[in-house]
């Protein structure tokens, strides 16, 4: 089955496309949900409610070639985790009028693996881990940031600038920092 077939499959409800499509992108939507939650089955019911959301909406989704369906799903994840983070109290971002910098080893995370960093970022408090993610691994800005999470942009960069220093400390404990 091609993703365009299961597409028009799911805009009509048809369960052997979205059976297709789940266990074609469930993987990958897990370690979406994995980089904002830490628990496990917190994060597969948050993944479970976005293909449910996603199913429910296909008739709205306009198929653009090879790698939209992945992004649209991607984005309805990132959403869900927030209002779960959000629900549940966990989305604690202290508001702060500057952001400081934190000078680093830049090459540091070019020498470790996805894993490694996983790690790393999920040892992070949730408000650092949650910028940081839709910071440097979704890719928005920080206005973005600041919308989607009701802070203002300086909060937004501060807590990335927060969550970088602590990456770097975690590095530095673990040998993969290495000074200038």
């Amino acid at each position: 089955m091609t993703e365009q077939k299961a597409i028009e499959g799911c805009k009509k409800q048809d369960r052997i496309s979205q059976k297709y499509l789940f266990d074609t992108y469930s993987d990958g939507m897990l370690m979406v949900c994995m980089r904002y939650v830490k628990h496990l089955p917190d994060a597969e019911e948050i993944m479970l409610n976005g293909f449910y959301n996603f199913f429910k909406a296909a008739d709205r989704f306009i198929y653009n070639g090879q790698g939209s369906i992945g992004a649209w799903l991607k984005k309805i994840m990132v959403n869900e985790c927030l209002m779960f983070l959000r629900k549940k109290g966990r989305l604690q971002l202290t508001a702060e009028a500057k952001a400081a910098d934190i000078a680093g080893d830049d090459g540091a995370l070019d020498r470790m693996n996805a894993n490694e960093l996983l790690q790393l970022i999920m040892t992070l408090p949730e408000g650092y881990r949650t910028v940081f993610n839709l910071f440097a691994v979704e890719g928005y800005g920080h206005k973005e940031i600041a919308g989607l999470l009701g802070i203002t942009e300086g909060t937004s960069k501060s807590q990335l600038n927060k969550a970088r220093g602590a990456i770097q400390i975690l590095m530095k404990e673990k040998g993969i920092y290495h000074e200038r």
